[in-house]
C-alpha cells in the first residue's frame, strides 16, 4: 500500500478536490492518495512572492504529515518549495510541473507550456529554467483574457486554449504540450484528441512519477546538496517545523 500526499499550497479546496479526481483515475492498484489544501495563503499562486508564501507553507505541511505517508506531490505547478522540501524530509517529493516536464521530455524534443493567464508567463519560465529545462521548452503560451472563476477555467476556457496550444505546436515547433496550472488538471484528457501531439496531464505525471519513486526504493542523501541540514536553532516558526529544523523529531 503506497500512501501519497496530494498537497495543495494554495488555499482553495475545490480545486485540491479536481487535483484528487483526475490523480485517483490514474493511480495503481494499492495507491491511496490523500489531499491537504493549505490553510492560509492565496487561492493562486502566480507571482514570485506568492510563491515564496505557498513554499514555506508546504513546509509547514509536510512537517506535520510527512512521518504518516510514503511520498508527497507539491500540487501546485512551478513547484513552491520543492527543492527545500527535498533537502528537508526523507520522503520522495515530486513537484508537478516538474514531473510534467520530464514526462514530456520523454515523448518529444522540446515541450510547450500553455496556461490560463499572463501573470504566470515569468514564473513558470523561472521554474522551468530552476530545473534545467529551458533548452527543451519550445515556449510558454498564456491567455491574456479574464475568467470569471478559477476552478472553472479548464471549461469556461477551453477552446481558447486549445487555440493556443494549435498556435504552440505550428509556431514554437512543440513536440508535446503541457497545460500548466493546477485549475488546467483533467483537461489534457478532455481536449487531447483535438491537439496533434502528445498532451500530459500535470497531475497524472506526478501521481505517476511518485509511484516510480516508490518502486524504486531510492535513499535518502546523506551527502551532497540534497542531505538533511546539520541542526539549527530557530525562532518563531510552526511547532513541527521547528522540530525538523532543530532535529528534535529524530
Amino acid at each position: 500500500m503506497m500512501n501519497i500526499l496530494l498537497l495543495n499550497p494554495n488555499t482553495r479546496a475545490d480545486i485540491t478536490e479536481l487535483m484528487l479526481t483526475v490523480g485517483r483515475r490514474a493511480v495503481s492498484p494499492g495507491t491511496s492518495l490523500i489531499p491537504l489544501t493549505a490553510p492560509r495563503g492565496v487561492p493562486y499562486i502566480s507571482t514570485r512572492a506568492e510563491a515564496q508564501i505557498g513554499g514555506a507553507v508546504a513546509l509547514e505541511m509536510l512537517a506535520e504529515r510527512h512521518r504518516n505517508v510514503d511520498a508527497a506531490i507539491i500540487a501546485a505547478f512551478g513547484d513552491p518549495g520543492l527543492f527545500a522540501a527535498r533537502e528537508l524530509f526523507n520522503i520522495p517529493v515530486v513537484g508537478m510541473a516538474e514531473a510534467a516536464m520530464l514526462t514530456a521530455c520523454m515523448a518529444g524534443r522540446r515541450f510547450g507550456l500553455v496556461t490560463f493567464a499572463q501573470a504566470l508567463g515569468p514564473w513558470y519560465e523561472e521554474c522551468v529554467r530552476a530545473h534545467g529545462l529551458w533548452e527543451r521548452c519550445a515556449g510558454i503560451r498564456m491567455l491574456d483574457g479574464p475568467f470569471r472563476e478559477i476552478a472553472e477555467v479548464g471549461t469556461e476556457t477551453d477552446d481558447l486554449l486549445v487555440e493556443l496550444a494549435m498556435r504552440a505546436v505550428e509556431e514554437d515547433e512543440a513536440d508535446v504540450l503541457i497545460l500548466a496550472g493546477a485549475p488546467l488538471s483533467g483537461l489534457a484528457e478532455r481536449v487531447a484528441e483535438r491537439i496533434p501531439v502528445p498532451v500530459v496531464d500535470q497531475v497524472v505525471a506526478a501521481v505517476k512519477q511518485a509511484e516510480a519513486l516508490l518502486a524504486l526504493g531510492l535513499r535518502k542523501a546523506t551527502a551532497g546538496t540534497f542531505r538533511r541540514p546539520d541542526a539549527k536553532p530557530t525562532n518563531g516558526l510552526a511547532g513541527p517545523l521547528a522540530a525538523r529544523l532543530e532535529h528534535r523529531d529524530a
